[in-house]
């Protein structure tokens, strides 16, 4: 087994960092495999782009077919710091040889322990935090809201328009957009109020002036003294990329603590150094009470975490968290590889370097194609809007036609918006200029066959 796990690292390292089409998209391997899927894979399980996936290292994924696609996704967002990171695949490995599970809450191991610390010291504030690890982003939604509601005695959960956090029938009552997440799937858990969110492209409202919407929507249509909770992701993420209003995020802070609301930072799309700090929340001046982390963490491993000041994460009784596989020790091992990485290669400064990169090269295309309506977004987490020219109306067909295009041509974009005309860019952190450029210049044919 070791030496299988050693060939199939060195075969993914090897692959040369290029953009490469060599069939049709997706090739004929990728279509009986797909014809295969269909046949036993229910429907509800979509796919964006029937291409089968062989082997991924750095920024580049390889086909089944030989194709080689620049990856502008990094599946959305989890392999950050790059496909079959190294040091990654190194720490895993090891962890496999010796424990692959025992389940934490009987007999527990290092490197739960280990990750709980790094979260604490890198989690926005000085004050003392503890953290349960669990499985996903959603787990770790349906979590915060459980821990807040034992900690304040309320029910009440507020979450903000355009949000996205999950699918589980908690998470499926908090996000803005019904289909397709939720369409048919009820009924849905209560006490869920959707207050305004800060959405500058569109309302124009500076941080505080949406920040006083917000808040009086939620003071009016619930009331602070039944809210457990506030969740909120920094930047939104499926949502479209939403950057709020400078101003904003404080302004909201400030009234939760001002009446015993824990407020929350879904940081599962938006963390782990993906937008040139550790968070996305450090960009704006919040210390939350409690950080949300998934995707990223564990550099394609499956694990999620809720890291939440000490008082609030103590008020869970001993045995009402937890779960099977929750902070796996192979995840677990994987997610210290990570925060190592971040560190000895300076990834929060590739994720400054990605976003200007990219920053500009969208704004240079906004010149000639009034269609991008908005260029926006932090460090490797770039999104653009595209409009009806002269507008702010949705373009979803012009979304559509090029990301179909760049994939014919071999790059992999990935769509948001809750009317679905966003593109967004999420590449890994291991994306280089040269990849970069590429890229943007298969979104510039693209964009003048439009």
């Amino acid at each position: 087994m070791t030496d299988l796990l050693a060939e199939t690292t060195t075969s993914a390292a090897s692959i040369v960092q290029e953009r490469r089409v060599v069939t049709a998209v997706p090739g004929p391997k990728s279509q009986a495999l797909h014809e295969r899927r269909l046949a036993v894979v229910p429907a509800g399980v979509g796919t964006t782009l029937a291409v089968y996936i062989e082997k991924a290292h750095g920024a580049i994924v390889v086909d089944v077919d030989g194709n080689q696609f620049i990856d502008l996704g990094a599946g959305i967002g989890v392999t950050t710091i790059g496909h079959t990171n190294d040091a990654v695949v190194a720490a895993a490995t090891e962890q496999l040889n010796n424990v692959t599970h025992t389940l934490f809450t009987i007999t527990p191991y290092e490197s739960y322990v280990r990750v709980a610390e790094l979260l604490a010291e890198h989690t926005p504030g000085d004050h003392a935090k503890k953290t349960v690890l669990v499985n996903s982003g959603a787990e770790a939604v349906e979590n915060g809201v459980k821990i807040a509601r034992k900690h304040t005695g309320r029910y009440g959960v507020a979450v903000l328009e355009h949000a996205y956090h999950g699918r589980t029938n908690l998470t499926m009552a908090m996000n803005f957009k019904a289909s397709p997440y939720s369409t048919g799937f009820g009924p849905f858990a209560g006490d869920v109020y959707r207050a305004p969110s800060s959405y500058p492209f569109h309302d124009g409202l500076s941080g505080p002036d949406a920040a006083k919407r917000t808040i009086s929507y939620l003071e009016k249509t619930v009331g602070a003294s039944d809210l457990a909770c506030l969740i909120v992701e920094p930047i939104q993420g499926e949502g479209g990329f939403m950057v709020p209003a400078d101003g904003y995020l404080p302004a909201l802070q400030d009234w939760c603590t001002a009446n015993g609301i824990v407020f929350i930072a879904d940081e599962i799309q938006s963390g782990m150094a993906r937008t040139g700090k550790y968070w996305a929340s450090e960009h704006f001046g919040v210390v939350p009470d409690m950080v949300l982390s998934a995707k990223g963490i564990a550099g394609g491993l499956p694990l999620a975490g809720v890291t939440g000041r000490a008082e609030i994460m103590d008020s869970a009784q001993p045995g009402g968290l937890g779960g099977t596989f929750g902070g796996n020790p192979v995840a677990a091992a994987a997610a210290v590889a990570v925060f190592e990485q971040i560190e000895s290669n300076d990834l929060l400064a590739e994720g400054t370097r990605i976003g200007a990169t990219l920053t500009a090269g969208l704004l240079e295309l906004q010149k000639t194609y009034p269609v991008i309506g908005d260029v926006r977004g932090i460090g490797a987490m770039i999104a653009i809007e595209l409009v009806q020219p002269g507008t702010t109306d949705p373009n979803p067909e012009a979304v559509a036609a090029l990301s179909a295009y760049a994939a014919q041509n071999g790059v992999l974009l990935l769509t948001a918006g809750t009317y679905g005309n966003v593109l967004r860019f999420l590449p890994s952190l291991a994306i280089s200029d040269e990849l970069l450029a590429d890229a943007l210049s298969v979104i510039a044919e693209g964009f003048a066959r439009l």
